[in-house]
């Protein structure tokens, strides 16, 4: 599922690519049968205009994943499936990981795709599902500041998508400041400032100086998962 603002015209060439890079793949974390079968699917995908189902689940980054058994139970809370901050190490001329925290990111990637599997063979009996009181031990709630963040993004990309993006930056701006976790909010606010950047990773200037100012902080939360590396003491970058 992607969460994009602009629709297909943004999120469609993700979605079934013309062309997969695996060497950038692999240096984002993914082993190379992994990223030749990636972003190459078959079946319909959902395109979360209004980014309805982030609000639901709290989705405040990408790439999460949530679990869902058939019952409609969820089993993992939002998580980054595998990711890392890795990508702070990157060097942003020629975007390259440095090997060693491309094959940190590579490990975490395969303990988790090894994790969904488990899931998918064993159901409730897998050892990665979660009971119910650690399900919501996890999950974060929205307090005023997050649902008045969430009030302002829909105005925001309304007006953006009426072709008022002079109206838009005011809101879109003050989604960022009242919840500044929301990576997504920030994305979108970039994109949606510039037709130009449709379609386009939100990495501009802006976005590497907020990374750059979460200092110790991390951009992907660790996952507490059986199998997982320890994250570091800090992140780097």
């Amino acid at each position: 599922m992607a969460l994009d603002s602009a629709g297909a015209a943004a999120a469609g060439p993700w979605i079934r690519p013309t062309e997969v890079a695996p060497g950038l793949l692999m240096g984002l974390g993914w082993d190379e049968a992994l990223a030749r079968a990636s972003a190459a699917p078959t079946f319909p995908c959902l395109i979360d205009e209004r980014h309805a189902v982030a609000e639901l689940y709290g989705l405040v980054n990408v790439p999460t994943a949530v679990w869902i058994d058939e019952e409609g139970h969820i089993v993992r809370p939002p998580e980054p499936p595998g990711s890392s901050d890795a990508f702070r190490q990157m060097n942003l001329v020629t975007r390259e990981v440095p090997p060693a925290a491309a094959a940190d990111r590579r490990a975490r990637r395969q303990v988790y795709v090894a994790a969904v599997r488990d899931w998918i063979q064993n159901g409730a009996a897998s050892r990665h599902v979660l009971s119910p009181d650690e399900v919501r031990r996890r999950m974060r709630g929205l307090g005023e500041p997050e649902s008045l963040a969430t009030a302002c993004f829909r105005l925001g990309v309304l007006l953006a998508r009426r072709g008022d993006r002079a109206a838009a930056a005011p809101h879109l701006q003050r989604a960022v400041e009242l919840r500044p976790d929301s990576w997504s909010f920030r994305r979108q606010k970039i994109v949606l400032s510039d037709p130009a950047l449709t379609s386009q990773l939100a990495s501009t200037p802006e976005f590497w100086q907020a990374v750059q100012a979460l200092g110790d902080k991390f951009y992907y939360t660790p996952i507490d998962m059986e199998g997982m590396p320890p994250p570091p003491s800090r992140p780097q970058g």
